[in-house]
């Protein structure tokens, strides 16, 4: 398990989960038999002596005695690991070697493999994926994000948009069925000639009556906000009223996209 010194502590948290369960270590010793016997694997027969070992903290178990303790207890497998400072969740999170000298493929954490989404039925007949809109109003109808999709986003600090599957306004920098993230703080329209090239121009997301618009922007002084879609979307200049009628959610500062088999686009 890469922990090579036996742990007092985590003796001490094994203890507690035994007797919140209200076990006897001969009890659990009893029960790792069965399991053995049930998976055909003597490596999760736990003794009693062997277990006292562990909880005065002299002792420390392998990966399939503790597996056994978390089916008995009742405890997430991960949970158990935790309490000899391995945090399964984190691995494939930490920062990636660097200097590698070889293109190579980084396949998917552990619990990215594991984990997937499946969203009420109710819930998939209203979202409507063609359209761009904020990813937490997307789901609001569902009570709460399908933080599994998008857990590593900081919601806090942050909001995200979603590009709809039929919105091809900032196509090729913004592909449709992309995720954005979004800084609230920056609402200013930034003037023609502060950036060097269209790769460096601040696109803006916003947020309309009845619908949201990602896009270049710029104002003409007259009371229109001016969407200005990417040359090669071939995409139509258009204003609106500003700001009665649209609202800058923020700057776009991060985008993830797909960059293949881009649904054909609607004649």
């Amino acid at each position: 398990m890469g922990v090579s010194t036996p742990s007092p502590e985590a003796g001490r948290r094994l203890r507690a989960e035994r007797l919140r369960v209200r076990l006897s270590t001969r009890e659990v010793a009893r029960r790792s038999r069965l399991i053995a016997e049930k998976r055909g694997n003597q490596e999760y027969c736990i003794s009693h002596a062997w277990l006292t070992e562990v909880e005065n903290g002299k002792s420390m178990p392998g990966l399939f005695r503790l597996h056994c303790l978390s089916l008995i207890y009742g405890r997430p497998f991960d949970e158990l690991v935790g309490f000899y400072g391995i945090n399964i969740r984190d691995i494939g999170k930490e920062p990636l070697p660097l200097g590698l000298p070889r293109t190579h493929l980084i396949g998917p954490t552990l619990e990215g493999r594991r984990e997937t989404i499946l969203a009420p039925i109710e819930l998939r007949s209203k979202v409507q994926l063609e359209k761009t809109n904020l990813v937490s109003r997307m789901f609001e109808s569902w009570g709460e994000v399908p933080i599994a999709l998008l857990q590593r986003l900081d919601w806090q600090n942050s909001l995200y948009g979603y590009i709809g599957l039929e919105d091809y306004t900032m196509y090729p920098f913004l592909r449709p069925g992309s995720f954005v993230e979004i800084d609230s703080r920056q609402k200013k329209i930034q003037t023609t000639g502060t950036w060097q090239n269209e790769a460096e121009r601040p696109i803006y997301f916003v947020e309309l009556r009845d619908s949201y618009v990602c896009s270049w922007c710029e104002l003409d002084g007259g009371g229109h906000l001016i969407f200005v879609p990417c040359p090669q979307s071939r995409g139509q200049i258009r204003q609106v009223r500003y700001p009665a009628d649209a609202d800058i959610v923020g700057q776009v500062t991060t985008v993830t996209m797909r960059i293949a088999k881009i649904q054909e686009r609607v004649k």
